[in-house]
């Protein structure tokens, strides 16, 4: 499946250039599965280029019975953003692009506000951990995610977030992994530099179509045969899946609860799925176009106490 018509992928990196945003109930979810708490170790840049050992400890997924959905939908909101490309602006960008590109420049600012503003970024597990179970978190916590694969995400955002000592979260496209041209792409081995470091790598589907068209077939190509490639390249479990465009319905939310994925990521809708809200957590794309002092001002608009 990984071999189909060249003229799909070119279409595909077209309009990926554009970005994946949104146009735009209790019963208990499933038992999750134990994890232990693993140590590994990551090489930090420090900003004179040296690198530093750090060491990046993950969080134990919760064991039992988790919390039914109105507890999980109770919670108070963690702030989540969603990035797509980190480089600076081209003449030839549209504005449509730009509203999907993150300037470099931007992000250092952006990522050092939430630093100086006593940010702590949490993984997905924690993340997890607290919605199902009421784990305790950092104060300030903020979850960092990336979409798509783009190889600036590793060669531009990559260093800063390893200043700072920030965990994220990166949905790979599977179709398009090692390719370059206009738009480059992760190669396999940044996909695994980036889980040996500590980041949490999901499934951001096989070729980016809207989820809620999805047929049966559709869920084997896009859910189940990526995350079984993405697992190879890492050598870990993949548990999280990201929406393309960041639309999702109830049918979504409950295929991938069957396929046994423990979260599920929208973008914008407030809306949460009553039954599955583990299914439809939501984040806000972290515009290219504001500066720290706006996307500050977002991040506690947009989330409930």
């Amino acid at each position: 499946m990984f071999t189909r018509n060249a003229l799909l992928l070119a279409a595909l990196v077209a309009a990926l250039t554009t970005g994946c945003d949104s146009k735009k109930t209790g019963e208990s979810q499933t038992t999750a599965t134990t994890a232990s708490a693993t140590t590994e170790t990551a090489s930090t840049p420090t900003t004179d280029g040296a690198d530093t050992s750090a060491t990046a400890t993950s969080t134990p997924i919760p064991a039992g019975k988790i919390a039914d959905a109105p507890t999980i939908i109770a919670r108070k909101q963690v702030p989540i953003l969603c990035y797509h490309q980190i480089r600076e602006w081209r003449s030839t960008d549209s504005k449509g692009a730009k509203d999907y590109i993150c300037p470099t420049s931007v992000f250092v600012q952006q990522m050092q506000m939430l630093k100086d503003s006593g940010y702590h970024a949490i993984t997905a597990d924690q993340l997890y951990a607290y919605l199902t179970t009421g784990a305790s978190l950092p104060t300030k916590p903020v979850f960092l995610t990336f979409d798509d694969g783009d190889e600036d995400q590793y060669t531009n955002a990559l260093p800063i977030l390893n200043k700072h000592g920030f965990k994220a979260m990166f949905g790979i496209m599977t179709v398009a992994i090692g390719r370059h041209g206009k738009q480059p792409y992760m190669s396999k081995a940044q996909i695994k530099d980036l889980a040996d470091k500590g980041h949490e790598v999901c499934c951001h589907t096989w070729d980016h179509h809207n989820a809620k068209k999805y047929t049966a077939a559709d869920w084997k190509t896009q859910a189940e045969e990526p995350r079984k490639l993405l697992e190879e390249i890492t050598g870990k479990p993949v548990k999280y899946f990201v929406y393309p465009f960041g639309l999702w319905n109830h049918e979504a939310a409950v295929e991938l609860q069957k396929m046994k994925y423990l979260a599920a990521f929208q973008l914008a809708d407030k809306k949460r799925d009553e039954q599955y809200p583990l299914q439809s957590i939501r984040r806000i794309i972290a515009s290219g176009y504001w500066s720290a002092k706006t996307l500050h001002n977002n991040m506690l608009g947009s989330f409930k106490g």
